[in-house]
Order: structure tokens, then C-alpha cells, then sequence
């Protein structure tokens, strides 16, 4: 979303690029819940279809939550594909004992930095691997189970560096329901 640029102007592109036979469907990404019927309110009036909202959503970042953006789709039908489910590796087994050296933050840090990963948090991912445990999964399945438990979450992009990687993800699929007792900690723990 660009705030500069009139959302007709915006919606009336993606109303081209399917016109065109380009697309058959259009998504939008990082939008508000505002925004988003606003958005969805000028497609379906040029009768295009929409259908998802590419949007980052994990344990960690609750932003759709606040922005009134997850309620908003759930209410108008519209899907959510999350990226970042992994919180940028911090949901997995990566950092439960600090920064490795072969770590994304230390080869790459434009999206990860060294500060983000302080021993509060390290506490946190530390904490959110026992219930993992608990439920027999990895702290990456775990937080992606979480992630599809919701209707309005469609699919998650998580990536991968290593083949075994996907292979995991995959996993998250075979558990994902919850007991509130799950839940109540995973919001405990994650939230303070």
C-alpha cells in the first residue's frame, strides 16, 4: 500500500492487469483493516476478483491483530498468506542458545539484527520450545501450526535454506489444534 498514491488509482492498475488476462484474481499486501475495505469495496465494484492479503503475521508480530486487518478478512471472506511465520528463524530451533555463526544475522542482517535477538527473547523462543515439545512438534511447527489453527489464514510462506527445512514445515500440518491451556501460554509468553 502506498499512501501516496489514491487507492482507485491503486485498485484500477489491478483492475487492468486482470482485464488484460494477466491475472486471474488479485491480492494486496500489507494493508490495514481500513484500508482493506475500502480496497475491496472499489474491486467489487469493478467487478474484479480478490481473494487474498499477503501480510507478515507470527507469535511475535500481531500488527494484523491490532490493525483491525485479520478481523476485517475474516469478515469479508478474504484470505491471509503470512509471511515471515518464523519471525525471521526466531520460531525456531535457530536461536534457542543465542546467534550462531552461520546465522542470518550474522551473514545478513537486513531483515534480522543482533539487538532483536537479546536474552529476553532468547528466554521467550526458549520457553515457547518446551510447549512445542509438549505437543511433540518443533518450535517451527509449532508456530506454524498456530498460524493455520486460524480459518482466515489461508497458507504461510515460510522459506528455507535447506531442503530439510521444507520437509519440517510440512509437518506443521499434522497438529494443528490447540487447548486454550496451549494458547493461553503461547499469548502469555509471547506477548510479554
Amino acid at each position: 500500500m502506498d499512501p501516496a498514491t489514491p487507492l482507485e488509482e491503486t485498485m484500477g492498475a489491478l483492475a487492468q492487469i486482470v482485464a488484460s488476462g494477466k491475472a486471474l484474481y488479485v491480492g494486496l499486501s500489507n494493508y490495514d483493516g481500513k484500508t482493506l475495505e475500502q480496497a475491496a469495496a472499489i474491486l467489487d465494484e469493478m467487478h474484479v476478483p480478490f481473494i487474498i492479503n499477503q501480510n507478515r503475521y507470527n507469535m511475535f508480530d500481531r500488527e494484523i491483530e491490532k490493525n483491525g486487518l485479520k478481523e476485517a478478512s475474516g469478515a469479508l471472506g478474504k484470505g491471509i498468506i503470512c509471511f515471515s511465520p518464523l519471525a525471521q528463524g526466531m520460531l525456531s530451533n535457530r536461536y534457542l542458545h543465542g546467534i550462531p555463526e552461520d546465522s542470518r544475522v550474522r551473514t545478513d542482517g537486513r531483515f534480522l539484527q543482533e539487538s532483536r535477538i537479546d536474552k529476553p527473547t532468547i528466554e521467550k523462543i526458549q520457553k515457547l520450545n518446551e510447549i512445542a515439545k509438549g505437543r511433540g512438534q518443533t518450535l517451527a511447527e509449532m508456530a506454524l501450526s498456530w498460524l493455520l489453527k486460524e480459518d482466515v489464514v489461508t497458507s504461510v510462506l515460510a522459506g528455507a535454506s535447506k531442503p530439510e527445512q521444507i520437509l519440517d514445515n510440512i509437518k506443521a500440518v499434522e497438529n494443528v489444534t490447540f487447548t486454550q491451556d496451549e494458547l493461553e501460554a503461547i499469548e502469555q509468553i509471547s506477548m510479554e
